[in-house]
């Protein structure tokens, strides 16, 4: 049986040295703690004897490599995920952006899109869908697969529905998909306006300008600097008096951006001021 933390940091950082030359991808600047844990399941899991035989898996197999990828960057996720953040943006972000003729919205990290079609529910219900474009975006080319079939387990509509009501909602939440056996679809007129795509937040730039970014939980994996990095991108995106929606143990406080934003009720949402 192997050991816990049978990587040690210099193995570590070998590890994402080797994956960032070889292939791009940057996790040198990700929590710590959070990468060995992973690191460690994956060696566990796929019973990797030593250090060495998993680099050598990784330089040699980009089957591997893009497994590796998918196991680091997992997000855990639900529909209506911290009710009272999606009854704020029902209640007071959406009446303002209905002022726009066109909805430009960024589901940053979006996973296997939960929130994304928890957020073409609140545009359907508030009358703004049709004139909504939900960009929506992870690295994990995988979990935007989920996505894009809209295919969830039935198991976790009964927590999904329980959110969506507490978020404000008022219709009956199966409405929205069709049970199948142990799954449920969920209606493909909600995913009309989503546009799914693989993004880097840590290596790729500004695509768009939107007026509402949502990037929770997953901020959390990075260490400051890849956060401020982050968080400038974000800035950089968003049009002036557009919002910035985090999750609930993220926030902008001490980061570079903190002067250009104000917080807007107690939910992890901030606006975004003209520049003085």
């Amino acid at each position: 049986m192997l050991g816990h933390n049978i990587i040690k940091d210099e193995e570590i950082d070998i590890l994402l040295e080797d994956i960032y030359q070889r292939y791009g991808y940057d996790f040198i600047q990700y929590s710590r703690a959070s990468i060995k844990r992973r690191i460690n399941r994956i060696m566990t899991n796929d019973r990797f004897a030593s250090f060495a035989e998993l680099r050598f898996a990784l330089k040699d197999d980009p089957e591997f490599l893009q497994h590796f990828v998918e196991e680091i960057t997992v997000n855990l996720t639900e529909m209506f995920r911290d009710p009272l953040f999606f009854r704020q943006l029902r209640e007071e972000i959406l009446p303002q952006l209905g002022t726009y003729p066109l909805i430009r919205i960024w589901v940053a990290g979006c996973a296997s899109g939960e929130e994304a079609y928890s957020l073409a529910i609140l545009l359907k219900e508030a009358n703004l869908h049709h004139k909504s474009l939900i960009y929506a975006t992870d690295i994990n080319p995988r979990v935007l697969e989920i996505a894009r079939n809209g295919v969830y387990p039935l198991s976790q509509i009964k927590s999904f529905s329980e959110n969506y009501i507490e978020s404000g909602g008022k219709q009956d939440f199966s409405s929205y998909y069709t049970a199948n056996y142990d799954w449920a679809k969920f209606d493909p007129e909600l995913k009309q306006k989503m546009i799914l795509s693989t993004h880097n937040l840590v290596s790729d730039t500004s695509f768009n300008s939107f007026q509402l970014i949502l990037c929770r939980n997953v901020l959390i994996y990075f260490n400051k600097d890849l956060q401020d990095r982050v968080f400038r991108l974000f800035d950089a995106s968003l049009e002036n008096l557009g919002f910035l929606g985090l999750g609930s143990k993220e926030t902008i406080r001490f980061s570079s951006i903190q002067q250009n934003f104000t917080a807007v009720g107690d939910q992890k949402i901030w606006k975004k001021l003209y520049p003085q």
